[in-house]
């Protein structure tokens, strides 16, 4: 797989991301986007990994990351339905699901301190916290 990089990221992502082990690639579709490649679900969902995208805010680093978009669509096996994940994204002409998750006012984005690291690990969160309820 050849790897696209049509922007770069602050080194400090890119080693993490490097670290991190998965295939990932930024690209511009009218936003500037990082894929991660092969992203391991939570046992509990419709497919095993899916192709995570993150929209890198204008600003970014000292703007804050926000939600995840996946492809393909996540379900749960049980049939229960996933809040906030009904809205569509199209990046690349791949219909992604958009995970409607947010920083709350007690953990907000902190420049310097927060990053494509934090958010990763928040992410992972939002996918196992899924099945919390």
């Amino acid at each position: 797989m050849s790897l696209r990089r049509q922007f770069r990221l602050p080194a400090e992502d890119e080693q993490f991301l490097d670290d991190y082990g998965l295939p990932w690639e930024t690209v511009i579709d009218g936003s500037p986007w990082l894929l991660i490649h092969n992203w391991p679900t939570p046992k509990g969902y419709t497919e095993s990994n899916v192709l995570a995208a993150i929209r890198i805010e204008t600003g970014y680093p000292d703007v804050g990351l926000d939600m995840v978009y996946v492809f393909p669509h996540l379900k749960r096996v049980d049939g229960k339905l996933i809040g906030c994940a009904d809205a569509l994204q199209s990046i690349e002409g791949k219909s992604f699901q958009r995970w409607s998750r947010h920083r709350t006012p007690q953990n907000p984005w902190m420049p310097g301190v927060d990053s494509i690291a934090s958010h990763i690990f928040l992410i992972e969160d939002w996918f196992e916290r899924e099945f919390e309820k």
